[in-house]
Formats: C-alpha cells, sequence, structure tokens
C-alpha cells in the first residue's frame, strides 16, 4: 500500500493528467475507497491546490489554476522539456534582462533527476550560440501585459518608439502577439489610421488598457500580415514573381520573412519580395538558382533579363588558355 506523501504525489498526477475525474474513478485507478479519496482531495487544498468538486453522479474533481504557485509533478520527459525552454530563455533574453529564466532554470537542476541532468548536460555540451547574435531585449514583464491586453479585448493606449527614435502615442486595439523566431511583434489595429499595424515588441514603451472595447473587425491573419511587413516593409521597391514550385518547397526557397507566399494552384506559388532597386532584386532572384517569371513590376523584370544575358555571354565564351 502507498504511503500518505506517495498518494497525494498520485492523486496530484491524475488530476493534472486530464480536465475531470469522478471520485470512482480515482479510487479505482489508485486502489482506494471513495473515502480516502475525498480526505486525500482535502489535504491537497490544504497544501494550496484549488481542486474543484461538483456533486453528484456525474459530478466530480477538476484541477485549476490557484491563487499561489504549489510544487509541480512533472513526469522525466516533462521536466526534461521545461528545462530546455527556460535554457532558451536565459539565453535569448526573450523574457527580458531580469534573470528570472536563468534562476527557475538554476533551481529546477538541483532537483532534476541524475539521468535528466545528464541528459540536459549533454543538449549543452551540443549548442553552440554564435556571438553578436543576440536579439532585441525586451523590458521584464511585457510580453505578458502585451498578452493579457490582447485576450482582455480592451483598447489602449500605446506608447511606442520607431526604428529612427521617434516616439509616438496612439490609440490601438491589441489583437495578437507574434513570434518569428528573432523578434516578437505585436499586431493591433491603429484606431485613427484605421489599419491593422505590427509593431515590433521591444520597441513597446508603455501599454495602458482602457475602458473602450476593442474594434477586432475583419481581423487580419496574425502570421500572414507579419510575414508581409516584415518581408517588404523596410524596402522601396516590392517585386511579384511565380515560381513553378508547391507552397511547401517555395517557402524553403524564399523563406517566410523575406516574401510573402499565396498558392496558384497546386504546383506553384505566387511571392512578393521586397528590395532596395529593381538590380538589387535582380541580383537576389538570381541566387535562388530556379526557374521563376517576374510579374511584376517590369523594372525588375528588365533588370534580371539584362542580368541574365550579362552571365550567358560570359560563359559562352571559351577561356583563354
Amino acid at each position: 500500500m502507498l504511503s500518505s506523501s506517495a498518494r497525494l504525489l498520485r492523486l496530484l498526477s491524475l488530476l493534472s493528467s486530464r480536465p475531470s475525474w469522478t471520485c470512482a474513478e480515482l479510487a479505482d485507478r489508485m486502489e482506494v475507497t471513495d473515502r480516502t479519496v475525498r480526505r486525500d482531495i482535502a489535504r491537497l487544498r490544504d497544501l494550496g491546490y484549488s481542486v474543484d468538486s461538483e456533486a453528484g453522479p456525474w459530478g466530480g474533481y477538476r484541477l485549476r489554476a490557484g491563487s499561489r504557485v504549489p510544487p509541480l509533478i512533472l513526469d522525466d520527459e516533462e521536466a526534461l522539456a521545461v528545462a530546455v525552454g527556460l535554457r532558451g530563455a536565459a539565453l535569448s533574453g526573450a523574457l527580458g534582462r531580469d534573470q528570472a529564466a536563468l534562476s527557475a532554470l538554476l533551481k529546477l537542476r538541483q532537483v532534476l533527476p541524475r539521468h535528466i541532468a545528464d541528459r540536459l548536460g549533454d543538449l549543452d555540451d551540443a549548442f553552440v550560440r554564435l556571438p553578436g547574435t543576440d536579439g532585441p531585449q525586451l523590458r521584464p514583464g511585457l510580453l505578458l501585459e502585451l498578452a493579457v491586453a490582447c485576450r482582455e479585448g480592451r483598447r489602449a493606449r500605446l506608447s511606442y518608439t520607431d526604428g529612427e527614435g521617434r516616439s509616438t502615442t496612439r490609440d490601438v486595439d491589441p489583437y495578437r502577439l507574434v513570434h518569428t523566431g528573432r523578434r516578437w511583434y505585436f499586431l493591433a489595429r491603429d484606431v485613427t489610421r484605421a489599419q491593422w499595424r505590427t509593431f515590433r515588441a521591444d520597441r513597446v514603451d508603455r501599454l495602458q488598457p482602457t475602458a473602450h472595447p476593442a474594434d477586432l473587425t475583419d481581423a487580419p491573419d496574425p502570421a500572414h500580415l507579419v510575414s508581409r511587413n516584415i518581408a517588404n516593409g523596410p524596402y522601396p521597391l516590392s517585386a511579384s514573381i511565380r515560381l513553378p514550385l508547391p507552397m511547401n518547397e517555395a517557402l524553403r526557397l524564399i523563406p517566410p520573412t523575406v516574401g510573402t507566399h499565396r498558392p496558384d494552384g497546386p504546383d506553384a506559388t505566387i511571392v512578393d519580395v521586397g528590395g532596395p532597386d529593381p538590380d538589387g532584386l535582380a541580383r537576389y532572384l538570381l541566387t535562388l538558382g530556379t526557374p521563376l517569371r517576374v510579374l511584376t513590376p517590369d523594372a525588375v523584370r528588365r533588370a534580371l533579363a539584362r542580368r541574365a544575358r550579362e552571365l550567358a555571354g560570359e560563359n559562352a565564351q571559351e577561356p583563354s588558355a
């Protein structure tokens, strides 16, 4: 028979594994009586776990988030996943410079079973981080503030500093947070301009919610809008090209942070890419090493044709001995 402490850990693990359990189901899985289950539920509540109960033959018990953080029960794979996630957050600074991720990682590593700690150490030995690739730092707690604003659906006053150092304040309707792997972007509707905009999260100075409900009418696809703005936003010129490739292959050739993709039938993809000028775009398109057709603008098409003729001419002549 399990000791009282072991039985509580077993009960907590079961409650965490699915949304709800009946008393009879818990008793059967733990091989105890219904009375013992009810008594152990009371003990968990005394320890700070919020366990809801519903009366009746179809009622049961449900574990919900409490007002404080009680001990967690993680299996081996879960513990390793949490440790790897904390390690990435500590190295990237994605959660700010408050060292919270690093502190949590150090605490977790102290209590990890030896075989899990060894696996994490193997991962540490395999990871290589290039110097100078640190992304922009977010102030502590900012991501949580933005996420809460998106969830609550209330208009907010946004204080923002753009890439040229200009500070602005505007009313926005928060919608989504998008992570590209290097940066976080805050997607919101600019109320004054009546336009959906993307804002780099690391440039958000302050977000103050108001009592006014957000207007999320005709909300765009978040990933598509951020991808399009990243790909074409910094460039004065944009070109549309057609690749004779299905969408998945086109995405591997031109990543979504470089171009905006849309299918053109099952075997072709149209991609919008940005560039500094026609010649610069033509040079980039030649590096793709695949057949393609420039749809617009004509200037990019002519620049690509000119560079292709020059390249063919250089290789038509026999090299001198």
